[in-house]
């Protein structure tokens, strides 16, 4: 196995399952891009083939003669791409934060393995090209998202013309229940007390403006070949529910778990058996009640914008990615209100050139151009277009 941003939350919880299951799989590869001391550390313990730094300054003063002789240390892009294209690395796990996970997620699909995906913005970005590539290299895509895991669980049951809609659970974040006017002072301390998930700050953040149930309402179209009107989101505050299937005669399947991601990632690692693993079982002489609610949309309008991106495809997915990544990094330093961050999100995606159909280059351009117009719309909220 290898492991694209081991040193990340989904990287260790990866690396746990491992542990628990050394019996069916090998720490083939793991990388990093910044953090290099973890890497070593990693590298010590489970003694990979393949050690990989993408951050060019990291890889330069890593004590290479550190390693153990047995491991193979890389660097970049390059790097990368070697190590997923080895003949030995069967499955790769792609858990790197944001737009950089789509470069690794497409070399491992090139090479024809079976990519677990942590990283959703892969497919927000680009999810019709990621997708045909892997079906064209006879490449497989598993989940490890929990929300998608549990769709993906509760589809065993069903044939794909079967399915009505998807339902995602949120948990509705810190402030769930709260208004508009009430979120106009938020700091990043406040969003970042998740109540149920400890995970990254980016993708707390999103949780907080509910951007990251937009996301994978884009990255459900693209996975399970879905209608956007099949899709659905309602919040659970437990986290409990993961995601309901609802198919044509009515019945509906749920996947009901503790808020563990060891599990989701470990049915994507044994995918089709299920084993014995590290996660945490649900305790049912504990449960009191299990609570649902619409989402506040008016309050929370970053879901609107997964709904357009998804109708739309095309450019959109990468340009409200990449914008949504700025304004998160300018909102944790103090340079953006809370409030501004589906706002910023919205003007760069209304002021880009839209492409039905573009390429990879394409999307890197649009990437790049769109964190610059978030900067330039902070100094003065008026974006410029695109060239």
């Amino acid at each position: 196995m290898v492991i694209l941003g081991s040193t990340g939350s989904i990287g260790a919880s990866c690396l746990d399952v491992i542990a628990s299951l050394e019996d069916r799989f090998e720490a083939f590869g793991l990388s990093a891009h910044t953090s290099a001391e973890a890497l070593y550390e990693q590298v010590q313990r489970w003694q990979p083939r393949y050690a990989v730094l993408t951050d060019p300054r990291a890889a330069r003063n890593f004590a290479e003669q550190r390693l153990p002789s047995r491991t193979c240390f890389l660097q970049g892009v390059e790097g990368i791409g070697r190590m997923v294209a080895d003949a030995d690395a069967d499955i790769v796990v792609t858990a790197i934060v944001g737009a950089a996970g789509l470069t690794g997620t497409w070399l491992a699909l090139e090479a024809g393995k079976t990519v677990a995906v942590a990283n959703k913005e892969t497919l927000v970005m680009a999810g019709s090209l990621v997708m045909e590539l892997a079906a064209s290299r006879g490449a497989r895509v598993l989940p490890v998202d929990s929300e998608h895991s549990a769709i993906f669980q509760a589809l065993q049951a069903g044939q794909p013309g079967e399915v009505q809609r998807v339902v995602l659970t949120a948990s509705g974040g810190p402030f769930r229940g709260r208004k508009r006017h009430e979120l106009s002072d938020v700091t990043p301390e406040e969003a970042l007390c998740h109540p149920t998930w400890r995970m990254g700050p980016k993708i707390t953040i999103d949780s907080a403006t509910l951007m990251n149930k937009a996301l994978e309402v884009i990255e459900a179209r693209w996975l399970f070949g879905l209608l956007p009107e099949q899709i659905e989101v309602i919040l659970h505050p437990e986290s409990i529910v993961h995601s309901f299937v609802e198919f044509t005669d009515g019945s509906v399947l749920a996947q009901l778990s503790p808020p563990d991601m060891r599990l989701p990632i470990q049915y994507a690692l044994t995918y089709p058996k299920r084993v014995a693993g590290p996660a945490k079982r649900l305790n049912w002489s504990e449960l009191e009640a299990l609570h649902f609610e619409a989402p506040d949309r008016e309050t929370f309008p970053a879901l609107d914008l997964g709904y357009e991106v998804a109708r739309r495809g095309g450019t959109c997915g990468a340009v409200l990615n990449a914008a949504n990544e700025a304004a998160v990094a300018r909102f944790l330093t103090g340079r953006l209100a809370f409030l501004d961050i589906p706002r910023a999100c919205r003007a760069i995606l209304d002021h880009h050139h839209y492409s039905a159909r573009p390429t990879l280059s394409e999307l890197g351009v649009l990437d790049r151009w769109a964190r610059q117009e978030v900067e330039r719309w902070t100094s003065n909220s008026s974006p410029g277009r695109t060239k």
